[in-house]
């Protein structure tokens, strides 16, 4: 505070507002001529010498402790004369930029400060955040202020039906969640918004559609980082009491109990903790986050389109790598507070079964947090490339998961089938009869040629149990050339609704183009040839399917 504008004088002005001036506030004024501000830097000096080991007259280090220890910037309001531009500038020389609400020259190249050196002309409603972005500062959301309790301990609860006041998405309506990064103008940072009915304008068991659009921005954001984030929303929303979330994307499930509605929830709430924790735990890469919720149809089916295109782009950046490829594989137990057994692998032509990693947010995640879900994985030798059986897989999926599952395959839905916890975009069943393979997603609500329908076969299929002829998988994973490769691949494929197939129609025309067997994909029935088991070997005959000449996948 030094200096005054048009006779105002800032610590006079606080003083007449009630504002206490003094060290007990930080709010030191040095003197009422632009020329104190000598005494604001001399103070920098003195920090980076006593708390830095910086020697007197060391100008470089005493630049480099101040950019990177001391975390000051320059304000200036109202007109700047020559004189207060020059001390401003000088200032650069500890790495403390300038942030004015005057039209004055930028300095904006990164070089000696973190980042600008000077920016000029920012509205006085946006200046706080614009020097808060461009001195580097992180923000630390300390509370995270909902009516609920909320931690770790509360990952893993269930919402059982007697407990349950109401559920979106997981096929009961449309659900989506979807974080994309911005630039940094483009976001208010801590902006939570609801368009749409709240709980309290909803009866007990109504429910409502839900779409959760999460816009970032940082200076080290990158787009690889997004799927990253977007994972954690699984976890971060089940640290809320009351309230249980599976699944990702387009196939997300949120069911929220009598218990959370009791105490005040809010669908605002959900935002609050993803802004807040996101904050927390993503803090070197993030610096702004705002959180729009939609729970009406149009707005949520506005998401959902935006989701398909972000969700279609990450899943083409893998390109032309393979498992061969690649020495390293990556691990996921993010989802183990469920199914503390379970270790899903991700290669480069298997993806996550929630569809939500691939290898590449698996390399990703590791380099944010090299600590967290997502380990590398030395492939080691591999031992039989048809089951997929690699020596480091198995001796880090043993230890991972305690033991309880010794040895996996990546190939195979018969042999040692990899584990689920219940997040997975679909399921594959073997159909004894036919000699095949069924996939149902979690969209399709009927009956398959199982038997079964999708949330029974989940309990076959999920718990991180090894269940041979059962096995959780993502929609990419459709279009793998590694796709049960032990069992024939998509030669084996007899059966999947036909909303899935109309889905994946073009990744799964080229694969059986790829097997030379392009007439394949009309062989493949949907619910319209039948829901039985006796319907579907009928229709496969008539077709010619080459299961029905493979050899037995029940051995």
């Amino acid at each position: 505070m030094h200096t005054d504008s048009d006779g105002n004088y800032m610590p006079d002005m606080l003083a007449k507002n009630g504002v206490q001036v003094g060290w007990n506030t930080r709010l030191v004024p040095f003197g009422k001529r632009y020329t104190s501000v000598v005494f604001s830097i001399g103070f920098a000096c003195r920090v980076a010498m006593a708390f830095g080991g910086v020697k007197p007259g060391d100008s470089r280090a005493n630049l480099i402790y101040n950019k990177d220890r001391t975390y000051a910037f320059v304000m200036p309001f109202g007109q700047v004369s020559d004189e207060w531009y020059a001390n401003a500038a000088g200032a650069i020389n500890w790495g403390f930029p300038t942030i004015s609400d005057y039209a004055i020259p930028e300095i904006l190249p990164t070089g000696i400060c973190t980042y600008e050196h000077v920016v000029s002309d920012i509205p006085h409603d946006e200046i706080v955040q614009k020097a808060i972005e461009v001195r580097g500062l992180k923000v630390n959301v300390a509370k995270i202020d909902i009516p609920m309790s909320f931690g770790p301990a509360f990952e893993g609860e269930r919402i059982r039906k007697d407990d349950l006041f109401m559920e979106c998405g997981g096929g009961r309506t449309t659900g989506v969640e979807v974080l994309i990064s911005k630039e940094m103008d483009e976001i208010e940072d801590g902006l939570v918004t609801l368009e749409g009915p709240d709980i309290s304008d909803i009866e007990l068991g109504q429910n409502l559609p839900i779409g959760i659009l999460v816009e970032v921005a940082g200076r080290e954001m990158q787009s690889d980082f997004e799927p990253i984030l977007e994972r954690q929303f699984h976890h971060l929303m089940n640290y809320i009491q009351g309230i249980m979330h599976i699944g990702q994307r387009n196939i997300m499930w949120v069911r929220i109990g009598k218990g959370a509605v009791e105490k005040g929830f809010s669908f605002k709430h959900l935002g609050v903790v993803l802004h807040g924790k996101l904050h927390q735990e993503f803090g070197a890469i993030l610096d702004k986050v705002q959180v729009k919720i939609y729970t009406v149809q149009d707005k949520v089916e506005e998401v959902m389109e935006i989701a398909k295109q972000v969700y279609e782009e990450r899943d083409l950046r893998l390109g032309s790598m393979t498992d061969e490829t690649e020495d390293v594989f990556y691990s996921c137990t993010l989802c183990q507070s469920f199914a503390p057994s379970h270790v899903c692998v991700i290669t480069p032509e298997r993806i996550g079964m929630c569809g939500a990693y691939n290898w590449l947010d698996g390399k990703a995640s590791f380099q944010i947090n090299p600590t967290g879900p997502n380990q590398p994985i030395d492939k080691g030798e591999c031992t039989d490339a048809d089951n997929g059986y690699f020596t480091g897989i198995n001796e880090f999926v043993n230890q991972a998961s305690r033991g309880a599952v010794p040895e996996v395959s990546c190939y195979s839905l018969m042999n040692n089938p990899m584990t689920a916890c219940g997040c997975f975009e679909a399921i594959a069943a073997m159909l004894p009869q036919c000699n095949g393979i069924m996939v149902v997603n979690r969209d399709y609500r009927g009956m398959t040629p199982s038997g079964m329908k999708f949330t029974t076969l989940a309990g076959m299929a999920g718990g991180g149990m090894q269940t041979p002829g059962f096995m959780g998988v993502s929609k990419h994973y459709m279009s793998s050339k590694k796709l049960f490769k032990a069992e024939g691949g998509v030669r084996r494929m007899v059966w999947m609704p036909k909303i899935l197939k109309d889905e994946i129609s073009e990744k799964l025309k080229a694969l059986c183009e790829h097997e030379g067997m392009p007439e394949l994909y009309d062989m493949i029935a949907t619910e319209e040839q039948g829901t039985t088991e006796e319907e579907i070997l009928a229709f496969l005959k008539e077709k010619g399917h080459p299961a029905l000449e493979m050899e037995t996948a029940m051995g």
